[in-house]
């Protein structure tokens, strides 16, 4: 790392700027309370009319036919696979993305087997998905790291319909992206989004499932609510499990989703102001939203230069200059995770380059045109 001749200034506590920060204004906040307070006096804190009017607006949101509301991202990813029923099948997973993703297809029944990583988007190229596949694949796991969507999706759809495998969107990052016009979670046969609170919107927590399938939607209604044929009946058809959300989870997934365009146009505007001032930074390599892709800047990523010292590079933003650099997507891949260890053939050369060498710089939807000329000029002054 070269640090500039300049001198680091004084770290002022009022203009530190944070890795990430929730959005709720004091209206939305009312709001959500008056409504917790109706299901609190009806007593119908599961499954009611908020969990539907969440699950509607959503589905409109991404321009498909159902939205099937959960308690997890993660639940909504071994919902959807099972519904597919990938028991005793492979799913070709990205090796760069978060234990869920993976995990979801071994708690379904099936098989991981890992891909490795595109570095022009962080996610996978179809020919890495062909090299991959095998009379045992049932199908395929996207993901949308940091709400990129892949210019080569409309490959990837050709390339699963040509082999006769399905395809599934890990959306936890695509909250309001798309490509050539259509969202994330409507590319595939389902798509999986969270709800987590560091997600660009939130339900505090919570999932959502998109298909136009009616038969995932079916039985992803039945494997939520414990298996059960229907909500009024108690045969269970399906090993099912608790995956409900609750009503105030719905109400808060509700207000953020009203407000979802405008945080991701805010994001958008921190993501220009740091495009055009990182410009020439020889330091410093952001990852570009292919042409014709809507990118909702869940992460804005940038990739480093092999000898530099990313932990070092991350404290002396913070301590010197007060800004504090998001989490990776992500620090390790999956093969590096101990668990899941035995899935490493040798061959993942690439996502153990991209997540050692990447950063994510603080972007929010409160974030102030001020705090990101902030973040440009600590990385110059510490990139040089």
């Amino acid at each position: 790392m070269t640090q500039s001749s300049d001198q680091a200034p004084a770290q002022d506590p009022a203009r530190t700027v944070p890795a990430a920060q929730i959005e709720f204004r004091a209206d939305d906040r009312q709001w959500i309370a008056d409504r917790i307070q109706e299901v609190l006096s009806t007593g119908q804190l599961t499954l009611g009319q908020y969990g539907r009017s969440f699950e509607e607006k959503f589905a409109a949101f991404c321009g498909v036919k159902h939205a099937i509301a959960v308690n997890s991202g993660t639940a909504s990813l071994e919902i959807a696979l099972r519904a597919l029923e990938v028991d005793g099948k492979d799913v070709l997973v990205p090796a760069n993305t978060f234990f869920a993703t993976a995990a979801a297809v071994i708690h379904a029944g099936g098989r991981p087997v890992l891909m490795d990583t595109d570095p022009e988007n962080f996610g996978t190229s179809p020919e890495e998905i062909e090299r991959r596949i095998t009379p045992n694949t049932a199908g395929v796991v996207v993901v949308h790291i940091g709400g990129i969507v892949s210019g080569r999706m409309r490959e990837i759809q050709a390339l699963v319909e040509r082999k006769g495998i399905w395809l599934v969107e890990d959306a936890a990052h695509g909250h309001g992206a798309s490509f050539d016009g259509t969202s994330a979670g409507a590319f595939g046969a389902a798509g999986s989004f969270s709800f987590y609170p560091t997600k660009v919107m939130t339900s505090a927590e919570g999932g959502m499932i998109t298909t136009n399938d009616d038969r995932i939607a079916d039985e992803a209604r039945i494997y939520r609510d414990q298996g059960k044929a229907s909500f009024t009946q108690n045969a269970h058809t399906r090993l099912g499990y608790n995956w409900r959300m609750s009503e105030p989870h719905a109400i808060i997934g509700v207000r953020h989703l009203e407000r979802l365009p405008e945080m991701v146009a805010a994001r958008q505007r921190i993501a220009a102001i740091f495009d055009e001032g990182l410009k020439g930074l020889s330091g410093l390599s952001p990852l570009s939203v292919p042409e014709g892709g809507v990118c909702n800047y869940y992460k804005y990523i940038a990739v480093l230069p092999e000898a530099l010292d990313r932990k070092a590079l991350k404290t002396q933003l913070k301590e010197g200059y007060g800004v504090s650099l998001a989490g990776e997507v992500y620090e390790d891949p999956i093969q590096r995770q101990p668990i899941f260890a035995q899935y490493d053939d040798g061959s993942l050369k690439v996502s153990e380059d991209v997540c050692a060498r990447h950063v994510c710089l603080p972007v929010f939807s409160t974030m102030t045109d001020g705090q990101a000329h902030q973040v440009i000029d600590a990385l110059k002054r510490t990139l040089g």
